[in-house]
């Protein structure tokens, strides 16, 4: 049995800063339970590249990642975003062992105004503004279901005060990429820009 190829996919770390309490709120979306892959999970905004997302067949992968993460955006939260408020944090590529496999771009986006989230109510059926030590309690205490790329991703930004810092180790940290040595990640010939 040949190993499962995995799908180009882009994904949007939406955070705020918290107007309720000091530090970050990000944006995480349920998943319908029916969806076959991460049915019920609480995820970023985010979902595979389409063929229209490259813009030429000679269009990067990046450039088609970053069309795709502002559409799906969107699509899922009723949120416009612009490629330029994006900066590529991570490329996750699922085991090769899940029946389903996706090598997923990372990108983080700051708000620095008020938003409507508007869900689709058909592949995601809520939203909610979290802590990321609140969504990690309540994934801990089984309240709600999260990927670990999505956990991983919140411990991170746990660490940051506020957006204003986040985003400047966005900017500044290397890219994570998993696994680390994935043959699906390379920066250079993809089109990221350095």
């Amino acid at each position: 049995m040949s190993e499962m190829t995995p799908v180009p996919a882009a994904t949007v770390v939406v955070a705020r800063d918290s107007a309720a309490e000091q530090g970050i709120e990000v944006l995480l979306l349920r998943r319908n339970s029916k969806l076959v892959f991460h049915g019920g999970h609480w995820v970023f905004p985010g979902g595979r590249i389409d063929a229209a997302d490259f813009e030429e067949p000679a269009g990067s992968e990046y450039a088609a990642a970053l069309r795709a993460a502002v559409r799906e955006t969107q699509e899922e939260a009723g949120l416009v975003i612009a490629p330029e408020q994006l900066v590529h944090t991570a490329h996750w590529t699922t085991p090769p062992s899940l029946p389903r496999r996706f090598c997923t771009w990372f990108f983080m986006c700051a708000l620095d105004r008020d938003v409507e989230i508007t869900v689709d109510n058909q592949e995601i059926l809520e939203h909610r503004w979290l802590s990321p030590s609140a969504a990690l309690r309540a994934a801990k205490a089984e309240e709600l279901v999260l990927p670990q790329p999505t956990k991983e991703t919140l411990k991170q930004i746990a660490e940051q005060s506020c957006v204003a810092d986040l985003m400047n180790w966005a900017r500044n940290a290397p890219v994570h990429v998993f696994p680390n040595d994935s043959e699906f990640y390379r920066p250079s010939e993809m089109g990221v820009l350095a």
